[in-house]
């Protein structure tokens, strides 16, 4: 909700600064999310005459002017602006002035030989528009000297608010200084408007079409028309208001609805009556039919759309956007003025099915003041007589105002018992009165009734919160929360404390965490696994955000090329979050992912001064991938290795963890080209990704005591292996063959070495392990390393067809 400080001053007598209206808004919960002042912007720009403008000696598009700038001796600038004339009244900036249009601090300069001390301004240049083709030219009764802000009107500052859902009253201006009275920053001026006295009743009948449980879509319409109006522009008060808040003057007739809007919170619309054929009718639309709203766009409506309606068909979608075929332009001169109430749910419903997002809607859906229907149809009535000129007729009303009245019992002592505070009676009854709700009754218990605009007020925590709000938060005494006796039990859950170490282990490694969205393109989605249709958002926030993610790793590498984009090419970036398979509550996982790129190792990035920087590549993922697991306390004896992955990963340069044949936890490797070539992604990308629902749980122990350890005294030794097999059979099965011939004595088995060529078999390849043998109770004798060597040998053997190389 944006609105002027001049504006609010309308309904408002205070004498309090800008900054203090914004600290009260703020402190009474109507947050201020920003101040646009531009008399602080433009403070440097003055009016200025220029006296003569002579061509440049040096140039042919240039001028070099004599310009008045109020302050002593004409100050000579070189101008290349067309229009850029003797006699005419412009803007001017002196030295060290910020001009925002082309970001560049002015400083005095030499063009083309000749001195310019300042510039003089276009529109483009101050940010105030898109014209750029020539400077601005003010009219000749502006005063040099002065400051252009105050000339131009624009020394009115802008605040912005942020309102919640339940603050329907606030959505205008009278509202928001209803608030800052009663907050004690002012007085509430009236705003009581006469009724208009039409002439004769309206010719347009209204027929409210609904079936008995339908009839709170529309629970009152009225409707007046004004005969001999004269469309022009509106008076330049009202554009300037409007333009300071974001919407583009069209009209007086148009103008005038949007005014009322900010103004009294009260949306309205006007039909060109000339275009209208018939009487309107308010009804549900039927399916398939069509409207050319306002916004240019052809909308497929519904049944559960509500429409108002004449012979030729649908001519508005009721409370959100009207239609181009009855709007008012240049030509109107009879004009149908409505005002009515719309269920808030439907207009929300409709206005997300259809994508249209207006100010009519914004309020509609949050409940307007049902007392204020035909007081809005009067208030814009006789706006529309005093500037466009016309005869009114009567208005036309069907229907009846809902029944808004509410009657809380208070006890004044409820504030102490919910709030901890204490607040005199005195002080509150006056806080709420102030804002619209009428008090009667004496002692601890009164009856409060609640004012029409106010339906968030529903019992008495709601008026509490009211008279909280005013006084101050400020005024609670902060006390500490009591301590609990006896030691606290754990908090977290187990994927709670998973997450955080899993944080911490890929922090350890170097790899910088990012927070990516949770939404991606459709393209990315269905590239790695995802993009079906129960994950695809009905309302995304972007084109391009438009799926949720079924993997952490496409916003991880689009967040490295965007890195490496901006000259930091050696991105490690990791991420811990949620992925979505379906929107089901059993799709939902939680991942852990991380990606490399170009030379970001653990051991550094980056050239050095010893040497070629070693590009990433798959083993660099994987060895991510086991510390994770290993930092999560996840055992590893049982993990398998298999070749391959999803599509996203490289075939030949890609693996899969899991724990047995169906259970797959994660997967590694390098990005696969295609995928580079999807997501314009340049250089070497290696990436992983871990499940931690699919991890088991941790065991459930007893005692936190870490168990004795256990070091042996007697030296280990080592011992080479070199085994022939079919190029088909894994090494992890070699490894995990000859960790099992012997668990007490070998501590470790490790692949040094790989070689197919001459003095192989073709099909065959050589893999060579180091076993690592570790006694506990007492030196092998060489026959007992003989021994274990031939397990060792045979077991490789009888598990995959391996032979002693030669």
């Amino acid at each position: 909700m944006k609105f002027t400080l001049s504006w609010l001053k309308d309904y408002l007598d205070t004498e309090a600064s800008l900054d203090t209206v914004a600290e009260t808004l703020t402190r009474i919960g109507l947050e201020v999310e920003g101040i646009e002042d531009k008399a602080a912007t433009l403070k440097p720009y003055v009016v200025a005459h220029v006296l003569s403008a002579e061509q440049h000696p040096n140039a042919d598009r240039l001028r070099v002017c004599s310009v008045d700038t109020g302050e002593g001796a004409p100050v000579q600038v070189v101008c290349g602006a067309p229009n850029a004339r003797a006699g005419m009244r412009t803007v001017f900036a002196p030295p060290g002035t910020y001009v925002p249009g082309k970001n560049i601090t002015l400083s005095v300069g030499t063009i083309r030989g000749v001195e310019s001390r300042g510039m003089l301004c276009s529109a483009a240049e101050l940010g105030l528009g898109e014209d750029h083709d020539g400077i601005i030219d003010l009219t000749t009764d502006a005063p040099a000297g002065t400051p252009y802000a105050a000339f131009a009107g624009l020394d009115d500052p802008v605040i912005e608010i942020n309102l919640t859902p339940n603050r329907p009253d606030c959505t205008s201006v009278h509202g928001i200084a209803r608030d800052l009275a009663a907050a004690g920053l002012g007085t509430l001026k009236s705003a009581a408007q006469p009724a208009v006295r039409g002439e004769g009743p309206c010719p347009v009948g209204v027929d409210l079409a609904f079936e008995p449980a339908d009839s709170g879509l529309c629970p009152l319409f009225a409707l007046r028309l004004v005969r001999g109006v004269t469309n022009g522009p509106s008076p330049e008060w009202m554009q300037a208001r409007l333009r300071a808040i974001g919407l583009r003057p069209i009209n007086a007739l148009v103008d005038i609805t949007n005014y009322v809007t900010f103004d009294r919170g009260r949306p309205l619309h006007v039909f060109d009556a000339g275009k209208v054929k018939g009487g309107l009718t308010v009804r549900r639309a039927k399916p398939g039919e069509t409207l050319l709203a306002l916004d240019g766009k052809t909308h497929t409506l519904t049944d559960d759309t509500v429409v108002i309606a004449d012979e030729n068909g649908v001519e508005s979608i009721a409370g959100i956007m009207g239609g181009e075929a009855s709007g008012c332009d240049g030509a109107t001169t009879d004009v149908l003025i409505e005002s009515a109430l719309w269920d808030p749910a439907n207009i929300a419903q409709s206005g997300r099915r259809l994508g249209i997002v207006t100010d009519a809607r914004y309020r509609f859906e949050r409940g307007v003041d049902p007392l204020f229907t035909l007081p809005g149809l009067d208030l814009a009535t006789r706006l529309v007589l005093d500037l466009c000129g016309g005869t009114a007729s009567e208005a036309t009303v069907v229907g009846e105002p809902p029944e808004t009245e509410r009657i809380v019992e208070f006890p004044w002592s409820e504030v102490r018992r919910l709030a901890g505070i204490e607040v005199p009676r005195a002080e509150m009854k006056v806080t709420l009165e102030s804002l619209g709700f009428h008090v009667s009754g004496t002692g601890d218990r009164v009856k409060v009734l609640t004012p029409s605009w106010r339906p968030d007020i529903e019992g008495k925590a709601d008026l509490v919160e009211e008279v909280i709000r005013i006084a101050g938060l400020d005024r609670i005494d902060p006390k500490p929360l009591p301590r609990p006796a006896g030691i606290a039990r754990p908090l977290l859950t187990p994927m709670q404390r998973r997450t955080r170490l899993a944080k911490r282990a890929l922090a350890s490694r170097g790899l910088m965490e990012a927070v990516t969205w949770s939404f991606i393109p459709h393209g990315d989605a269905t590239l790695f696994g995802g993009g079906g249709a129960t994950v695809k958002l009905a309302n995304p926030i972007a084109s391009d955000l438009s799926d949720m993610r079924p993997s952490l790793v496409p916003g991880l590498l689009r967040a490295a090329q965007r890195n490496a984009d901006r000259a930091y090419p050696d991105a490690a970036l990791f991420e811990v979050g949620q992925c979505f398979a379906d929107d089901q509550p059993e799709g939902q996982t939680i991942r852990a992912a991380a990606v490399r790129r170009s030379t970001a190792t653990l051991l550094g990035a980056g050239r050095h001064w010893d040497g070629a920087a070693r590009t990433v590549d798959a083993f660099d993922a994987k060895a991510d991938a086991l510390a994770l697991l290993a930092s999560l306390g996840i055992p590893l004896g049982g993990l398998q290795v298999a070749a391959g992955g999803p599509a996203w990963l490289h075939p030949g340069r890609s693996g899969t963890l899991r724990f047995g044949p169906k259970t797959e936890i994660g997967w590694f490797g390098e990005v696969h080209p295609r995928t580079m070539q999807a997501l314009d992604l340049k250089g070497t990308l290696v990436a992983f990704e871990i499940v931690l629902d699919a991890l088991p749980l941790p065991k459930h122990k007893p005692t936190k005591a870490k168990p004795a350890l256990a070091l042996s005294e007697f030296q280990p030794l080592t011992r080479d292996f070199a085994f022939v097999v079919g190029r088909d059979v894994p090494a992890a099965d070699v490894v995990k063959a000859a960790q099992g011939a012997e668990r007490k004595l070998i501590a470790g088995v490790e692949v040094f070495d790989l070689y197919e060529g001459p003095g192989v078999a073709e099909g065959a390849k050589s893999i060579a392990i180091a076993v690592r043998l570790q006694p506990t109770d007492k030196t092998l004798t060489d026959a007992e390393i003989e021994a274990v060597s031939a397990r060792i040998v045979a077991e490789v053997s009888r598990k995959t067809g391996a032979t002693l190389r030669g």
